[in-house]
């Protein structure tokens, strides 16, 4: 379980406050207006937001006393974030370390995860030469490489059209929850949630509701959210 027990975030003037749990190897969806704060929910969770106050931990791991890099925490960002100069299997491999030319032993793995998200045949190629599709199904498999225990998702297919996205989305959390994956992810469209998501999060006037089951927060939302979702 996350637990984000009385967490106060701190944004450059923005504050955001949560107290809720997130069941493991769940899919939870963050949905909100614009600017409400979905981003910083996630940015605080990983680390690169200012946690102010309060406790974060999962399971039985206090970790907002720990560094990003530190945290049982696997990110995708709105960028793809791959490196123009490096090859996909250089790019993936980044997940294990620095070095380019990983031993057999680590390219196997890295071989092994291409295949899982269809880039088995594209491992030699530079990001600029894949279509966006293509650049996310890598950023995928990096996160899928690190073997953390949740993987973050913020909007890292908002730039594809309706079908790849739903594409994407329905390969990320196929092969996270394969991989026992806890998920929360960042969307504008209740549609993402309603799609893949056991519960929601809702987040409002810098305050975090604690997760609702999907449909009940779709069909019957809280008062907040019933003119953002129509």
């Amino acid at each position: 379980m996350l637990w984000c027990r009385d967490a106060v975030f701190v944004q450059g003037g923005y504050t955001l406050s949560a107290n809720l749990k997130v069941k493991a190897n769940k899919v939870t969806a963050v949905i909100g207006p614009s600017g409400a704060g979905k981003s910083t929910l996630l940015g605080g969770i990983a680390g690169f937001v200012t946690q102010q106050s309060g406790t974060l931990s999962w399971n039985d791991l206090v970790i907002n006393i720990l560094p990003p890099h530190k945290r049982p925490i696997s990110m995708l960002f709105q960028d793809n974030n791959l490196f123009p100069h490096l090859t996909v299997m250089q790019n993936v491999a980044l997940a294990l370390g620095t070095r380019l030319n990983p031993a057999p032993d680590v390219q196997n793995r890295i071989e092994d995860v291409l295949t899982r998200v269809g880039l088995k045949d594209l491992a030699n190629r530079k990001p600029a030469t894949l279509s966006g599709g293509q650049q996310s199904r890598a950023t995928l498999a990096r996160a899928l490489l690190q073997d953390r225990e949740i993987m973050l998702m913020d909007e890292p297919f908002s730039a594809l059209g309706p079908g790849m996205k739903a594409e994407m989305l329905d390969l990320s959390v196929e092969l996270a929850k394969a991989a026992r994956r806890t998920i929360v992810m960042v969307t504008h469209d209740p549609a993402d949630a309603a799609r893949v998501a056991d519960e929601v999060i809702g987040i409002v006037s810098g305050n975090a509701w604690a997760p609702i089951v999907t449909k009940q927060f779709l069909n019957n939302p809280p008062k907040p959210f019933i003119n953002y979702l129509g």
